[in-house]
């Protein structure tokens, strides 16, 4: 274990239908960097992943939405899914939750269909991602320069793509968290 990011508190931000490897793996790597990680959610309890299409674990949550503010964090995570996004990118405490931390230029990371969330909270014009190809029309559509690629990062914004791109999505995300702010990040609000 390597203790580089000691002392970062990490939001993870998702709801039941989350893709289990997105949220799983990338916590187990900021752990595994030192850093303390939180699942956000609409609500308290437990949220249910998925895999694939398949029911997955199931994951405590640490706060609740209204309740958990970015100035508690250091960094965000979106993880994708089918059916996380959808429930999260409607909400409006949400937008607002993941506006602050762009605002903070603070890192934000989101795979998978996650960056649909990044849509819906305004976030993405003139920015460079990736995402699942599903949804990559999408995030042209809302003003972002997208390209295919396994990881890209753009001042503090890490994408990827699916869970066939964990390994670079995760190192990126822990290098970034510890790199801390980037005052470009505040472009995007």
């Amino acid at each position: 274990m390597s203790a580089r990011a000691e002392g970062r508190r990490i939001a993870i931000l998702a709801a039941d239908g989350f893709e289990e490897s997105e949220l799983f793996e990338p916590k187990s790597a900021l752990e595994d960097a030192g850093a303390e990680v939180h699942v956000i959610s609409l609500n308290t309890g437990e949220i249910e992943a998925n895999r694939h299409r398949e029911t997955g674990k199931t994951i405590p949550v640490n706060d609740v939405l209204g309740n958990a503010k970015a100035e508690r964090f250091d960094a965000l995570v979106i993880p994708g899914g089918l059916f996380s996004p959808d429930a999260l990118r409607i909400n409006d405490d949400v937008k607002s939750f993941v506006r602050d931390f762009f605002a903070q230029k603070k890192p934000v990371a989101a795979i998978c269909h996650g960056p649909q969330i990044l849509i819906d909270a305004d976030v993405v014009k003139g920015r460079t991602l990736t995402s699942v190809e599903a949804i990559r029309t999408d995030l042209a559509n809302a003003g972002a320069k997208v390209v295919d690629e396994a990881v890209v990062v753009d001042e503090g914004l890490v994408t990827s793509r699916t869970p066939k791109d964990l390994e670079a999505f995760c190192a990126k995300l822990v290098e970034e968290v510890c790199e801390g702010q980037h005052a470009a990040q505040a472009q995007s609000v």
